[in-house]
């Protein structure tokens, strides 16, 4: 009986029929007589995997495994057409079926947790050389040329629920006003993303924000709430505030003048100056506060996993659409991760799950019956764990 390789059994994530829909609303296989999108993306996943760094590595590697290629819906590749793909078929594709796996993990969130965090950061992209500078050089900004990568995650699960890619000229905020807000949810950012308007936006939809204010926030102290130190000695400091001008240095008006704004102070642990945070939310304790900010590393790890462990800071094309696909095919593989380590009984990390793919991404995956019993396993371990209560 035909067992599917470990490969194909990742690809399970993405149904073909759901991708091949995006295909025919995007109309990405006009004038393409052989290498379909489904063929890019398969071919362009393995490189992901495999830590192919060029074409040519590409079309050696997947070639050599020809007798998977029927299992897979795909044929051998060209290292030449693979090119010409990367360079003219459009990167909307690749970012539609990347928001569509986002959204599918963002539902199955909402059913296993129901309330967490959602961390708002950006890293750059930093691309500079013969072929970039052609396109990069016109949007760049004091720290980077090249593109800026925008990711709303869930935090806990270190899976992303929204993307963006900008030149890196556009500004934080920018992206932040146009993230949907969704009621009873605390979003947390860093100071890139400071809008006054913004968080009272975040406010009046019923949303929660925790974030860090400005070291020239005006500010006046309506109430000190601060409590006994024993217990929490990080929490410096706990204030309503509001602010003190209408229009800050004389600018646009402040919605969120007139309307109560927590502070509390947080002390580092390498002697710095304390943190300011900022929250509209007047119920959570103060080191409650102070752990949802922390909390934000978490993005950080994401940024940081993703660059470590999948290609995107060498490209195998130069031109924008290029890198655009290739970015969102490592957010595909990443999300396609993320599904297939939820959905085993694997109790490594994810790392440890990426090393074992590559060692075997063509062989055989384990049967059902044996994936049954390391479950039973598992399972038999907690009953023992736990113990009996007597009644």
């Amino acid at each position: 009986m035909y067992t599917n390789t470990r490969f194909a059994d990742l690809l399970k994530g993405l149904p073909r029929p759901v991708f091949d829909k995006q295909v025919r609303e995007l109309d990405a296989d006009k004038h393409c007589k052989g290498f379909k999108s489904w063929d890019q993306m398969i071919a362009l996943i393995y490189a992901q995997i495999a830590c192919a760094s060029s074409l040519r590595e590409i079309e050696t590697g997947f070639n050599s495994q020809k007798i998977h290629h029927y299992h897979l819906g795909t044929r051998c590749i060209r290292r030449s057409t693979l090119a010409d793909a990367n360079q003219k078929r459009p990167a909307a594709l690749f970012e539609r079926i990347c928001q569509l796996l986002m959204a599918k993990v963002s539902r199955h969130l909402r059913q296993e947790v129901g309330e967490f965090l959602y961390l708002l950061d950006s890293t750059p992209i930093p691309l500079k050389g013969l072929g970039y500078d052609d396109w990069t050089r016109d949007n760049h900004n004091h720290r980077t040329q090249g593109l800026k990568v925008h990711v709303l995650m869930a935090s806990g699960s270190n899976t992303p629920v929204q993307s963006l890619i900008s030149a890196p000229n556009i500004n934080d905020i920018d992206v932040g006003r146009n993230t949907p807000i969704e009621a009873g949810q605390t979003y947390v950012f860093d100071k890139g993303y400071c809008d006054y308007n913004w968080w009272y936006q975040i406010h009046c939809a019923g949303a929660y924000f925790v974030t860090r204010l400005k070291s020239n926030a005006g500010v006046q102290v309506l109430a000190d709430n601060t409590q006994d130190s024993s217990e929490h000695p990080q929490v410096l400091g706990d204030h309503l505030v509001s602010f003190k001008n209408r229009r800050p240095g004389g600018k646009r008006i402040n919605q969120y003048h007139g309307t109560p704004l927590r502070r509390v102070l947080v002390a580092r642990e390498d002697g710095r100056p304390a943190l300011v945070i900022a929250t509209n939310d007047l119920v959570s304790p103060a080191n409650v506060i102070a752990a949802n900010y922390k909390a934000r590393w978490g993005i950080e790890l994401f940024f940081k996993w993703l660059k470590q462990n999948l290609s995107v800071r060498t490209f195998l094309g130069r031109s924008e659409n290029a890198v655009r696909i290739q970015i969102f095919v490592a957010l595909i593989t990443y999300l396609l991760l993320q599904i297939q380590h939820a959905g085993s009984a694997a109790a490594s990390s994810l790392r440890c799950c990426l090393t074992e793919l590559r060692a075997g991404l063509f062989q055989r995956k384990e049967t059902d019956h044996e994936l049954l019993q390391r479950r039973q396993r598992r399972q038999l371990i907690w009953t023992r764990m736990q113990g009996a209560l007597p009644l």
